[in-house]
């Protein structure tokens, strides 16, 4: 790659937290107008090198050439005057602000006379930068009171304000249905277009063959391999990623559902869903499909009592169940992975230990007083059956990757011991290995009599996994799929039409 083609380099950057290297000697150039994918298992080191790239993390060794010419270490608002702009995996943004105020953050237009911000101007530039995703929201709106898809286009929209030469887009589309992905490729090829460098960091191995041009391979810090996309077929980049051959990721079904443990009778939430009814037996995956705002989320926020509904009832083991809050929920069997890990599903500032036991004290305290050798046993051996890769158990589970942070609050509902389980995009940023994992668990969890609900936007995981769907728009269950009726065109078609 010369100079003229290469925007941008890495030089030999290396980064190091205590205990461990992030970062071992990396190499990559990036060159103008492309797609360039950054892939590897969590905790390679995508994250961590792209936050360098953005000004979020110092203290590395190495250089970083733009233009051919050195970028010394700076801040995000010195890398965004540079052109380079990013799109983070956990979505940086203020939620008691509105969207106006969050896409515009740093550069509102000001009023010529009163020199105060002029909301009019605001309005309309927001506008226009959500129009550009496909978006239509009221520039109005709180953050705090969007669904995560809508939150995660708003930041896509915020990146796209900056009019940057590079734009990092770390797993843009975790949050996002199929029409929204499909608007998320378009913006991708419009901006490629005009001459933008994309670096795509997904786990989404179809999404990097559809939208890259090249790819780059991390393993535990290191490149392993910087390469056209049409050099390698899935396969090789799944072997090059985890250092060994995948077998099928979605593991073969030994058992067979029992008994109803569950039954939803025209469930209903005003304005938000109506008349949603299913039985869920002991030993089977439900899966939920549908586009954003269907209604999925709703309803498992309503099974766990974390939002009340206007009618219907929800009878378990025959019989009805009272879900006035959580505890209920827990008391009654329930447990839930829920769709945004770090707002919903973790206490970041606490380690990982106590994230998984702290909805769990009962299993490990006498009394008021937490058993410590007792706590450490049942930490121990959620970090062993679910390969969390952490340091030790007292390790804050902010500086954890995605997919470990995942897996934690999977280790939180796990501990409470339910036998139904509430799964909301339960391998939202996980890579392809810990997603062979957690199905792997999931499919072990059914054949020894648990009962699962997965709500998940990745059609592969919907097919790959349920033994039936129900398949949700507007708010009501449009289908109801067997096993043998599964195909992405039918789930689509259920979705998109009445």
């Amino acid at each position: 790659m010369t100079e003229r083609e290469c925007i941008l380099e890495l030089r030999d950057i290396s980064k190091d937290f205590p205990g461990v290297r992030a970062l071992d000697r990396v190499n990559v150039g990036f060159r103008r107008g492309t797609v360039h994918a950054l892939v590897g298992e969590n905790g390679a080191g995508k994250s961590t090198l792209m936050k360098i790239l953005a000004g979020l993390c110092s203290g590395y060794e190495g250089t970083i050439r733009l233009h051919g010419r050195p970028l010394s270490a700076g801040s995000v608002r010195e890398r965004l005057r540079s052109g380079i702009a990013m799109i983070h995996q956990e979505l940086m943004y203020v939620p008691q602000m509105t969207v106006a105020a969050n896409v515009l953050l740093g550069k509102e237009p000001a009023s010529r006379f009163l020199k105060r911000i002029d909301m009019r101007e605001s309005h309309r530039q927001t506008r226009q930068l959500l129009a550009q995703v496909g978006l239509d929201l009221d520039p109005d709106r709180l953050m705090r009171d969007l669904s995560i898809a809508e939150r995660q286009m708003v930041e896509i929209a915020k990146a796209v304000s900056y009019n940057a030469e590079i734009i990092i887009m770390d797993e843009p589309s975790s949050a996002l249905s199929q029409r929204e992905i499909v608007r998320l490729f378009d913006l991708i090829a419009d901006l490629k277009d005009r001459g933008v460098t994309i670096i795509y960091i997904s786990h989404k191995l179809d999404e990097v063959f559809r939208m890259a041009d090249e790819v780059t391979v991390l393993r535990d810090g290191q490149v392993i391999t910087t390469c056209a996309i049409d050099a390698v077929d899935a396969d090789k980049l799944v072997a090059l990623m985890v250092g060994r051959e995948l077998a099928d990721v979605f593991p073969k079904r030994t058992g067979r559902p029992g008994a109803e443990i569950l039954a939803v009778n025209g469930l209903t939430r005003q304005g938000v869903f109506h008349d949603v009814s299913f039985t869920l037996r002991r030993g089977e995956i439900l899966g939920l499909a549908g586009l954003m705002g269907a209604g999925r989320t709703e309803v498992i926020r309503c099974l766990f009592g974390l939002d009340r509904y206007d009618g219907g009832r929800i009878l378990i083991d025959g019989r009805e169940a009272t879900l006035r809050n959580p505890a209920d929920a827990q008391r009654l069997g329930l447990g839930l992975v829920s769709e945004d890990r770090q707002i919903t599903g973790l206490v970041p500032c606490l380690s990982l230990g106590v994230n998984m036991t702290l909805a769990n004290l009962r299993r490990c305290a006498w009394g008021p007083v937490v058993v410590q050798k007792q706590e450490q046993m049942l930490v121990n051996g959620m970090v062993r059956d679910l390969k969390i890769k952490a340091t030790h158990s007292e390790q804050r589970v902010s500086c954890l990757s995605g997919g470990n942070q995942q897996k934690v609050v999977l280790a939180k509902a796990l501990l409470g011991q339910p036998e139904i389980l509430l799964l909301d995009e339960p391998t939202r940023g996980i890579d392809v290995g810990a997603k062979a994992e957690i199905y792997e668990l999931m499919r072990g969890l059914a054949d020894a009599g648990k009962a699962i609900i997965m709500v998940s936007s990745e059609l592969p995981e919907i097919m790959g996994m349920s033994d039936r769907v129900l398949v949700f728009k507007e708010g009501a269950v449009t289908g109801r799929l067997s096993r043998d009726q599964i195909d992405p065109e039918t789930i689509m078609r259920y979705a998109m039409t009445n």
